[in-house]
Protein backbone atom coordinates (compact mmCIF):
# COMPACT_ATOMS: atom_id res chain seq x y z
CA UNK A 1 0.00 0.00 0.00
CA UNK A 2 2.82 2.05 0.99
CA UNK A 3 4.39 1.87 -2.77
CA UNK A 4 1.43 2.20 -4.15
CA UNK A 5 1.44 5.46 -2.29
CA UNK A 6 4.22 6.52 -3.49
CA UNK A 7 4.06 5.89 -6.82
CA UNK A 8 0.57 7.50 -7.06
CA UNK A 9 2.02 10.53 -5.35
CA UNK A 10 5.08 10.79 -7.58
CA UNK A 11 2.84 10.65 -10.46
CA UNK A 12 0.80 13.44 -9.29
CA UNK A 13 3.91 15.60 -8.34
CA UNK A 14 5.38 15.22 -11.79
CA UNK A 15 2.21 16.38 -13.55
CA UNK A 16 1.29 19.55 -11.39
CA UNK A 17 4.99 20.43 -11.52
CA UNK A 18 4.67 19.81 -15.66
CA UNK A 19 1.02 22.61 -15.68
CA UNK A 20 2.57 24.74 -12.50
CA UNK A 21 5.48 25.71 -14.85
CA UNK A 22 4.55 24.82 -18.27
CA UNK A 23 0.62 25.64 -19.02
CA UNK A 24 -0.58 29.10 -19.90
CA UNK A 25 -2.23 30.71 -16.96
CA UNK A 26 -5.94 29.90 -18.98
CA UNK A 27 -5.05 26.01 -19.10
CA UNK A 28 -3.70 25.98 -15.79
CA UNK A 29 -6.87 27.74 -14.21
CA UNK A 30 -8.70 25.28 -16.73
CA UNK A 31 -7.27 21.93 -14.98
CA UNK A 32 -7.81 23.30 -11.43
CA UNK A 33 -11.29 23.91 -12.39
CA UNK A 34 -11.17 20.12 -13.53
CA UNK A 35 -10.14 18.84 -10.11
CA UNK A 36 -12.10 21.27 -8.22
CA UNK A 37 -15.52 20.32 -9.92
CA UNK A 38 -14.16 16.14 -9.84
CA UNK A 39 -13.49 17.56 -5.75
CA UNK A 40 -17.40 18.79 -6.14
CA UNK A 41 -18.66 15.49 -7.27
CA UNK A 42 -17.21 13.70 -4.61
CA UNK A 43 -18.36 16.17 -1.87
CA UNK A 44 -21.79 15.48 -3.37
CA UNK A 45 -21.41 11.30 -2.47
CA UNK A 46 -20.22 12.28 0.65
CA UNK A 47 -23.03 15.04 1.76
CA UNK A 48 -25.52 12.16 0.61
CA UNK A 49 -26.50 14.09 -2.86
CA UNK A 50 -28.01 10.37 -4.72
CA UNK A 51 -29.44 12.35 -7.43
CA UNK A 52 -27.27 12.42 -10.73
CA UNK A 53 -29.33 15.38 -11.69
CA UNK A 54 -29.04 17.36 -8.38
CA UNK A 55 -25.22 16.48 -8.70
CA UNK A 56 -24.91 17.96 -12.24
CA UNK A 57 -26.67 20.64 -10.88
CA UNK A 58 -24.08 21.18 -8.47
CA UNK A 59 -21.62 21.42 -10.84
CA UNK A 60 -23.55 24.10 -12.76
CA UNK A 61 -23.17 25.99 -9.58
CA UNK A 62 -19.55 25.86 -9.35
CA UNK A 63 -18.82 26.43 -12.85
CA UNK A 64 -20.86 29.64 -13.04
CA UNK A 65 -19.08 31.63 -11.11
CA UNK A 66 -15.93 30.35 -12.42
CA UNK A 67 -16.38 31.66 -15.65
CA UNK A 68 -17.93 35.14 -13.98
CA UNK A 69 -14.96 35.42 -12.01
CA UNK A 70 -11.87 33.91 -14.52
CA UNK A 71 -13.83 36.71 -17.10
CA UNK A 72 -14.24 39.62 -14.21
CA UNK A 73 -11.91 42.01 -15.53
CA UNK A 74 -13.01 41.57 -19.61
CA UNK A 75 -16.53 42.24 -17.74
CA UNK A 76 -15.37 45.07 -16.36
CA UNK A 77 -13.48 46.63 -19.09
CA UNK A 78 -17.23 46.47 -21.15
CA UNK A 79 -18.88 48.13 -18.37
CA UNK A 80 -16.61 50.75 -17.51
CA UNK A 81 -16.85 51.38 -21.72
CA UNK A 82 -20.33 51.87 -20.96
CA UNK A 83 -20.44 54.25 -17.66
CA UNK A 84 -17.15 56.19 -18.50
CA UNK A 85 -15.20 54.39 -15.67
CA UNK A 86 -11.11 54.97 -15.91
CA UNK A 87 -10.74 53.27 -12.35
CA UNK A 88 -10.92 49.72 -13.99
CA UNK A 89 -7.82 48.30 -12.04
CA UNK A 90 -9.46 49.71 -8.96
CA UNK A 91 -12.32 47.44 -9.10
CA UNK A 92 -10.89 44.40 -10.20
CA UNK A 93 -8.33 44.11 -7.45
CA UNK A 94 -11.36 43.50 -5.39
CA UNK A 95 -11.66 39.82 -5.41
CA UNK A 96 -8.44 39.79 -3.52
CA UNK A 97 -10.10 40.96 -0.56
CA UNK A 98 -12.49 37.84 -1.03
CA UNK A 99 -9.90 35.80 0.57
CA UNK A 100 -11.39 37.07 4.00
CA UNK A 101 -14.77 35.00 4.84
CA UNK A 102 -12.71 31.27 3.44
CA UNK A 103 -10.28 32.40 5.80
CA UNK A 104 -12.42 33.35 8.57
CA UNK A 105 -14.33 29.92 7.71
CA UNK A 106 -11.01 28.02 8.02
CA UNK A 107 -9.70 29.47 11.16
CA UNK A 108 -12.86 29.18 12.72
CA UNK A 109 -12.91 25.32 11.65
CA UNK A 110 -9.65 24.98 13.12
CA UNK A 111 -11.15 26.80 16.53
CA UNK A 112 -13.89 24.23 17.04
CA UNK A 113 -12.29 21.14 16.37
CA UNK A 114 -9.39 21.91 18.39
CA UNK A 115 -11.87 22.91 21.29
CA UNK A 116 -14.74 20.59 20.34
CA UNK A 117 -13.88 17.81 18.32
CA UNK A 118 -16.89 15.79 19.80
CA UNK A 119 -19.44 18.47 19.25
CA UNK A 120 -18.30 18.97 15.64
CA UNK A 121 -18.48 15.09 14.77
CA UNK A 122 -22.16 15.28 16.16
CA UNK A 123 -23.16 18.67 14.46
CA UNK A 124 -25.80 17.59 11.67
CA UNK A 125 -26.57 20.53 9.37
CA UNK A 126 -29.03 20.31 6.86
CA UNK A 127 -28.51 19.41 3.18
CA UNK A 128 -28.38 23.08 1.54
CA UNK A 129 -25.96 23.93 4.16
CA UNK A 130 -23.64 21.33 3.21
CA UNK A 131 -23.83 22.11 -0.50
CA UNK A 132 -23.17 25.41 -0.18
CA UNK A 133 -19.85 24.45 2.31
CA UNK A 134 -18.57 22.59 -0.05
CA UNK A 135 -19.47 24.94 -3.26
CA UNK A 136 -18.13 27.71 -0.75
CA UNK A 137 -14.55 25.72 -0.03
CA UNK A 138 -14.03 24.66 -3.21
CA UNK A 139 -15.05 27.24 -5.84
CA UNK A 140 -12.46 29.65 -3.40
CA UNK A 141 -9.49 26.92 -3.89
CA UNK A 142 -9.88 27.10 -7.56
CA UNK A 143 -9.59 31.06 -7.14
CA UNK A 144 -6.80 31.73 -5.09
CA UNK A 145 -4.80 29.41 -6.54
CA UNK A 146 -5.69 30.47 -9.85
CA UNK A 147 -4.65 34.12 -8.90
CA UNK A 148 -1.86 32.83 -6.80
CA UNK A 149 -0.33 31.33 -10.18
CA UNK A 150 -1.55 34.21 -12.35
CA UNK A 151 -0.43 37.44 -9.58
CA UNK A 152 2.27 36.12 -8.02
CA UNK A 153 4.06 33.36 -10.37
CA UNK A 154 5.01 29.83 -11.10
CA UNK A 155 7.78 29.42 -8.30
CA UNK A 156 5.46 30.99 -5.69
CA UNK A 157 2.69 28.72 -6.65
CA UNK A 158 4.94 25.73 -6.67
CA UNK A 159 6.63 26.93 -3.49
CA UNK A 160 3.02 26.78 -1.74
CA UNK A 161 2.56 23.04 -2.82
CA UNK A 162 5.88 21.87 -1.77
CA UNK A 163 5.29 23.55 1.52
CA UNK A 164 2.28 21.22 1.69
CA UNK A 165 3.44 18.31 0.90
CA UNK A 166 6.51 19.08 3.00
CA UNK A 167 4.71 19.27 5.73
CA UNK A 168 2.26 15.69 5.12
CA UNK A 169 5.46 13.89 4.60
CA UNK A 170 6.87 15.59 7.57
CA UNK A 171 3.92 14.89 10.06
CA UNK A 172 3.66 11.37 8.66
CA UNK A 173 7.11 10.43 9.62
CA UNK A 174 7.76 12.53 13.00
CA UNK A 175 4.13 10.80 13.62
CA UNK A 176 5.42 7.32 13.00
CA UNK A 177 8.42 7.64 15.18
CA UNK A 178 7.57 9.97 17.82
CA UNK A 179 4.05 10.23 18.24
CA UNK A 180 2.67 9.49 21.33
CA UNK A 181 -0.43 12.00 22.27
CA UNK A 182 -3.37 11.80 19.79
CA UNK A 183 -4.20 15.45 17.89
CA UNK A 184 -7.83 14.24 17.55
CA UNK A 185 -8.56 10.96 18.27
CA UNK A 186 -12.36 11.51 17.60
CA UNK A 187 -11.76 12.87 14.50
CA UNK A 188 -8.44 10.65 13.13
CA UNK A 189 -6.60 8.26 15.50
CA UNK A 190 -3.74 8.27 13.18
CA UNK A 191 -2.69 11.52 13.73
CA UNK A 192 -0.47 12.76 16.83
CA UNK A 193 0.22 16.04 18.67
CA UNK A 194 3.87 15.34 17.86
CA UNK A 195 3.35 15.09 13.73
CA UNK A 196 1.86 17.86 13.73
CA UNK A 197 4.64 19.61 15.35
CA UNK A 198 6.95 18.26 12.45
CA UNK A 199 4.40 19.28 9.95
CA UNK A 200 4.74 22.97 11.42
CA UNK A 201 8.64 22.35 11.68
CA UNK A 202 9.20 21.40 8.07
CA UNK A 203 6.99 24.56 7.28
CA UNK A 204 8.99 26.87 9.12
CA UNK A 205 12.20 25.18 7.27
CA UNK A 206 10.69 25.43 4.22
CA UNK A 207 10.16 29.52 4.06
CA UNK A 208 13.36 30.13 5.82
CA UNK A 209 14.82 28.26 2.37
CA UNK A 210 12.90 30.46 0.48
CA UNK A 211 13.58 33.66 2.23
CA UNK A 212 17.13 32.27 1.69
CA UNK A 213 16.97 31.35 -2.15
CA UNK A 214 15.36 34.79 -3.01
CA UNK A 215 17.72 36.92 -0.57
CA UNK A 216 14.58 38.44 1.09
CA UNK A 217 15.07 40.91 3.83
CA UNK A 218 14.74 40.38 7.61
CA UNK A 219 11.43 41.59 7.67
CA UNK A 220 9.72 39.99 5.14
CA UNK A 221 11.87 36.86 5.51
CA UNK A 222 10.02 36.99 9.28
CA UNK A 223 6.70 37.27 7.48
CA UNK A 224 7.35 34.05 5.11
CA UNK A 225 8.26 31.69 8.01
CA UNK A 226 5.25 32.67 9.94
CA UNK A 227 3.11 32.57 6.93
CA UNK A 228 4.36 29.06 5.75
CA UNK A 229 4.16 27.91 9.44
CA UNK A 230 0.63 29.02 9.76
CA UNK A 231 -0.36 28.00 6.30
CA UNK A 232 0.67 24.16 7.13
CA UNK A 233 -1.40 24.36 10.22
CA UNK A 234 -4.66 25.64 9.16
CA UNK A 235 -3.95 22.81 5.92
CA UNK A 236 -3.53 20.29 9.00
CA UNK A 237 -7.00 21.22 10.19
CA UNK A 238 -8.52 21.72 6.86
CA UNK A 239 -7.53 17.90 6.81
CA UNK A 240 -9.23 17.21 9.68
CA UNK A 241 -12.51 19.06 8.70
CA UNK A 242 -12.56 16.34 5.71
CA UNK A 243 -12.01 13.37 7.83
CA UNK A 244 -15.28 14.67 9.72
CA UNK A 245 -17.40 14.27 6.76
CA UNK A 246 -16.22 10.98 6.06
CA UNK A 247 -17.04 10.05 9.29
CA UNK A 248 -20.51 11.42 9.51
CA UNK A 249 -21.26 9.85 5.92
CA UNK A 250 -19.09 6.33 7.28
CA UNK A 251 -17.07 6.08 4.59
CA UNK A 252 -12.83 5.73 4.74
CA UNK A 253 -12.38 7.56 1.40
CA UNK A 254 -13.97 10.49 -0.41
CA UNK A 255 -13.35 8.25 -3.98
CA UNK A 256 -11.16 5.62 -5.74
CA UNK A 257 -10.19 7.48 -8.18
CA UNK A 258 -6.28 7.73 -7.04
CA UNK A 259 -4.87 4.18 -6.40
CA UNK A 260 -3.70 3.73 -3.13
CA UNK A 261 -4.82 7.61 -2.00
CA UNK A 262 -9.01 7.73 -2.34
CA UNK A 263 -10.33 10.15 -3.90
CA UNK A 264 -9.43 13.52 -5.37
CA UNK A 265 -11.11 15.16 -2.00
CA UNK A 266 -8.26 12.76 0.42
CA UNK A 267 -5.55 14.56 -1.39
CA UNK A 268 -6.45 17.95 -1.63
CA UNK A 269 -7.95 18.29 1.71
CA UNK A 270 -5.17 20.16 3.03
CA UNK A 271 -4.80 22.59 0.02
CA UNK A 272 -8.32 23.19 0.19
CA UNK A 273 -8.19 24.92 3.42
CA UNK A 274 -4.79 26.80 3.26
CA UNK A 275 -4.85 28.34 -0.46
CA UNK A 276 -7.17 31.05 0.36
CA UNK A 277 -5.01 31.67 3.83
CA UNK A 278 -1.43 31.29 1.94
CA UNK A 279 -3.12 33.73 -0.96
CA UNK A 280 -4.35 36.24 1.43
CA UNK A 281 -0.73 36.12 3.55
CA UNK A 282 1.11 36.88 0.25
CA UNK A 283 -1.00 39.45 -0.97
CA UNK A 284 -0.69 41.36 2.04
CA UNK A 285 3.08 40.78 2.45
CA UNK A 286 3.90 42.42 -1.11
CA UNK A 287 1.30 45.04 -0.19
CA UNK A 288 2.86 45.67 2.77
CA UNK A 289 6.37 46.77 0.96
CA UNK A 290 4.40 47.95 -2.40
Amino acid sequence: MLLQRIITASILATLIALAVFLLPIDYFSLVLAIIALIGGWEWGNLIGINSLLKRVLFLVMMIVPMLGIHFWTQLLEVVATLLDWTEVRTYSGVLDWLAVPPVMFWLLMMIMIRNAPGGVLALQLKPRYKVFIGWFVLLATWMFLSRLRSFYGSEMTMYFLLLIWAADVAAYFVGKKYGTVKLSPEISPGKTVQGMYGALAAGALCGVILCLIYLFPIMISADFVLLSALTVLISIYGDLFFSVVKRQRGVKDSGSILPGHGGILDRIDSIIAAAPFFYAGVFLIYRSVS
